[in-house]
């Protein structure tokens, strides 16, 4: 078996239109798992050769809108596409118990005209909906929440304060582990859920880029994550792989990607570091 993950959107509510929204997709095996679809994830998840209708799983890390935006798109593509099961199939979509499954509940509520008239214009037995599966996670424990074969999913909740809850992922495979972050400050729960972890795909924010792009960067920085820092706890942590993504500043250039890894250097990483573009992808 042979796992991977690719980014499928490296980006954050920034419009660029290298930089899909925030997500990232599993597959080991058989097995196909997205985590987070923020804008574009459709058209990435195509990029990735990954047919819309042989995904197992959506894990959603929390409710800002450049990770979830997609999933409408997400969801009824998928129903198109799904020209064998005449539309049969929904989509699981793990959620934290709160804002982020309240929202994606009601996501197609605006939809049914349209999709009322495609269900009678193509014969389809049934209309999609958000197959919304809550749970409860904290700061204490890590909670397995699913299983996919010998795939298991489990979640923490992590400092993404005022954003309540939020929560990070780690998948177990035959081939290893990786984490992923979602947006989180550097904090003890990822340390603990990353403990020797094959992969971690984290988010990444450049303290000295800020300056000249946002008007409060403290306040940016007290629910992200630095560089620094991250790259202090992903040692520490015995992080084989550190993949960063959700990046700010964005990059326009070599030099501005290089500098993510020189800033995670400094704080003290030692493993090997990818500094993600749409598309990415690694094996392990």
């Amino acid at each position: 078996m042979t796992t991977t993950v690719t980014i499928t959107g490296t980006g954050t509510p920034e419009v660029r239109p290298e930089r899909a929204g925030a997500g990232a997709l599993v597959r080991s095996g058989e097995v196909a798992l997205q985590i987070d679809a923020g804008r574009g994830t459709v058209m990435r998840l195509a990029g990735a050769g990954q047919p819309l209708t042989e995904l197992d799983a959506l894990f959603v890390t929390h409710h800002h809108s450049d990770h979830i935006v997609g999933i409408p798109d997400l969801v009824m593509t998928r129903w198109l596409d799904d020209v064998q099961r005449l539309g049969q199939l929904d989509l699981p979509i793990y959620a934290p118990d709160g804002e982020a499954a309240s929202i994606i509940e009601a996501m197609l509520d605006v939809w049914q005209n349209e999709i009322a008239m495609r269900q009678t214009h193509t014969r389809r037995p049934n209309r999609p909906k958000m197959d919304v599966r809550r749970f409860s996670a904290s700061k204490t424990e890590p909670v397995r929440i699913a299983r996919f074969g010998k795939v298991t999913v489990t979640a923490i909740a992590v400092d993404h304060d005022p954003v309540v809850p939020a929560v990070g992922y780690r998948i177990d495979t035959p081939d290893g582990s990786l984490v992923i972050s979602g947006d989180t400050t550097v904090c003890r729960q990822i340390a603990e859920l990353s403990r020797d972890v094959d992969v971690l795909v984290h988010e990444a924010i450049r303290a000295e880029g800020l300056v000249d792009v946002v008007s409060d960067p403290e306040a940016l920085l007290a629910y992200h994550s630095e560089c620094l820092q991250l790259g202090n706890m992903a040692q520490r942590a015995g992080v084989k792989q550190l993949i960063l993504t959700h990046l700010v500043p964005s990059p326009d250039t070599a030099d501005e990607m290089a500098a993510f890894e020189d800033d995670v250097r400094l704080g003290g990483y030692r493993g090997s570091v990818v500094v993600a573009d749409d598309l990415t992808t690694v094996q392990f």
